[in-house]
C-alpha cells in the first residue's frame, strides 16, 4: 500500500523499515518516523538504547520479555517511584505505631510480671517470718481479708485521677454494682452473691497458710499451681468448655506431681498433711474461679474492684466471730493486741492486696498469659530464698515433682487453637524454603545461561 492511498483513506500515514545492505536507516538531519504499534515494532529513541535493550530481550526471553519491556519499566518506575512514597510513608507509619503499641505493652506486662511473682514471694515467706512469733493461721487470714476493703477506694482514686467524669462515690459504686442484677446490690443479692464466694475465699487462703506451717514456701507454692488444672477440669464438666488433649495431659502431670510430693516423706506425718492442706487450698480457688465465671460472667475492673471490697466487707461483719470462737476455745491464743507482731501482720496484708490488684489490673494493662506466669515465677522466687536464706536442701523427687507441675501448668497456658497454629506455621515455613529453592534454582540458570552467552557471538538484527 502506498502512503498516498493510505492518506486518501483517512488512516494514519505508516512507514515500514527494511533492511538495506550498506545503508543506514536512519536520515541525517531529519527526524526520525513515528511508527506504528499495530506492527509490533519498539519505539526507537534519539540514541537506540531502549531499542538496543528491547531486542536483547526479545531474544534471550529473559523473564517472559514483551515489547518495549525496559522502556516501559523504565518509565512506569519513574511513576510509582513518584506516587509510592506517601502511601508508603502512612503505611510505615502505622505499622511502626502498632510496632511501638505491641513493645510497650510487652515491657509493661514483663514489669507487672516481676511485680506480680516478687508479691506472691512476699506473701509467703513474710508469712513463714509471721509463724515464728504468732502461730495463729486463721487470724492471719482474717486480718489480711478484711484489706480487701480498701480495692474499691483505691479504684476510684486512680479513676478520678486518669478521667474527667467525676461521679461521686456512691454513683460509682451503683454503677460498679450492676453485675450483680438490674436490682444492684440489695442485702438479699449481698448475701446470695457474697456469701459463697467470701467463705471460697477465707478458705483457700486459710489452706494455703496452714501449708505454710508444714512445708517449705517452694513446695506450697508449687502444689498452689495445681488450680489451674483444677479449673480446666471443673470448667470441662461444668461449663462445658471445649475438651482439649493437651490439657488432659496437663492435669495428669499436675496429679503425678502432688503424689510424688507427697511421697517424697512417706505418707505420714506433716508433709503429708502441708501437701493435703496445699491442695485443698488449689481446689477451693479452682472452684471460686468457675463458680465467678458462671454466676457473674466476666466483669471490667471496676465491678472486681467493688466484689472485692464488698467480700472485704462479708469478712469483717460475718467471719469475725470465727477468730473470737478460736480464741475463746483456745485454738488460736493470741495474748494482748500490744504483743501481736502488726509489722509482719501488715506486711502481708498489704503484700496480699497488691498481688490481687496486679493480677486483676495487669490483665487490663497486658496479655493475660503473663499474669499466669507471674504466679508461676513465685516457685523459683521462693526456691532461691529457701536456698540462700533457710538453707533447705531438696531431695530429687521434691525437685522432679516441682518440675513436673510446672511443666504442665506451662501446658495449660496453651490457646485452644494451638495445635491449628502450629501446623499452619509450619507450612509457612515448607512453603518459605521451597520458595528460596526454587529461587536458587532460577538464579542458577540465570548464571549458567549468561555465561553460555559470554562464550559466544549472538547476532542482533534490525528488523
Amino acid at each position: 500500500m502506498s502512503s498516498t492511498e493510505s492518506h486518501d483513506s483517512g488512516e494514519q500515514p505508516c512507514f515500514r523499515l527494511e533492511h538495506l545492505p550498506g545503508k543506514s536507516t536512519h536520515l541525517p538531519g531529519k527526524a526520525s518516523p513515528q511508527v506504528n504499534s499495530r506492527w509490533n515494532v519498539p519505539q526507537v529513541s534519539a540514541n537506540g538504547v531502549h531499542d538496543i535493550e528491547d531486542r536483547i530481550l526479545r531474544i534471550t526471553g529473559y523473564y517472559g520479555y514483551k515489547p518495549g519491556y525496559s522502556s516501559h519499566k523504565r518509565e512506569d518506575g519513574s511513576e510509582s517511584h513518584a506516587e509510592t512514597p506517601v502511601s508508603e510513608t502512612s503505611g510505615d507509619g502505622t505499622a511502626y505505631q502498632t510496632c511501638v503499641n505491641t513493645v510497650l505493652k510487652v515491657l509493661g506486662g514483663l514489669l507487672v510480671v516481676l511485680c506480680i511473682s516478687s508479691s506472691w514471694v512476699g506473701t509467703t515467706q513474710v508469712v513463714q517470718l509471721t509463724f515464728k512469733s504468732f502461730s495463729c493461721p486463721f487470724f492471719i487470714t482474717w486480718f489480711s481479708t478484711n484489706w480487701n476493703i480498701l480495692f474499691f477506694p483505691l479504684y476510684y482514686s486512680g479513676h478520678v485521677a486518669t478521667t474527667r467524669e467525676k461521679q461521686t462515690p456512691i454513683q460509682k459504686f451503683r454503677e460498679c454494682s450492676r453485675f450483680f442484677g438490674e436490682e444492684g446490690m440489695t442485702l438479699r443479692v449481698f448475701l446470695k452473691r457474697t456469701a459463697p464466694f467470701s467463705i471460697l475465699w477465707t478458705l483457700t487462703n486459710y489452706l494455703y497458710v496452714l501449708a505454710l506451717r508444714k512445708l517449705t514456701a517452694t513446695d506450697v507454692s508449687a502444689l498452689y499451681c495445681c488450680h489451674k488444672a483444677f479449673v480446666f477440669l471443673l470448667s470441662w464438666i461444668v461449663l462445658k468448655d471445649r475438651f482439649m488433649g493437651v490439657r488432659i495431659v496437663a492435669a495428669i502431670m499436675a496429679i503425678t506431681g502432688i503424689v510424688m510430693m507427697a511421697y517424697a516423706d512417706g505418707f505420714h506425718g506433716d508433709s503429708f498433711m502441708g501437701v493435703a492442706f496445699a491442695v485443698g487450698s488449689a481446689s477451693t480457688s479452682a472452684l471460686y474461679k468457675v463458680l465467678f465465671k458462671m454466676f457473674l460472667g466476666s466483669a471490667n475492673l471496676g465491678e472486681v474492684a467493688n466484689f472485692f471490697s464488698t467480700m472485704g466487707f462479708f469478712n469483717l461483719i460475718f467471719i469475725s466471730c470465727v477468730p473470737l470462737i478460736l480464741y475463746f476455745t483456745k485454738v488460736e491464743h493470741w495474748g494482748s493486741l500490744s504483743s501481736l507482731p502488726w509489722g509482719y501482720m501488715c506486711g502481708v496484708a498489704g503484700l496480699w492486696l497488691v498481688f490481687n490488684i496486679l493480677v486483676n489490673v495487669g490483665v487490663v494493662l497486658t496479655y493475660p498469659i503473663l499474669i499466669s506466669i507471674g504466679t508461676l515465677l513465685s516457685v523459683p522466687g521462693n526456691a532461691a530464698i529457701d536456698v540462700l536464706k533457710h538453707e533447705v536442701i531438696f531431695s530429687v523427687v521434691r525437685l522432679a515433682a516441682t518440675c513436673i507441675i510446672c511443666l504442665g501448668f506451662l501446658l495449660l497456658l496453651l490457646p485452644e487453637e494451638w495445635d491449628t497454629v502450629t501446623l499452619r506455621f509450619l507450612a509457612t515455613l515448607a512453603d518459605k524454603k521451597t520458595e528460596e529453592h526454587g529461587e536458587e534454582l532460577t538464579e542458577s540458570s540465570i548464571h549458567t545461561r549468561s555465561r553460555s552467552r559470554a562464550n559466544g557471538a549472538v547476532s542482533i538484527p534490525l528488523a
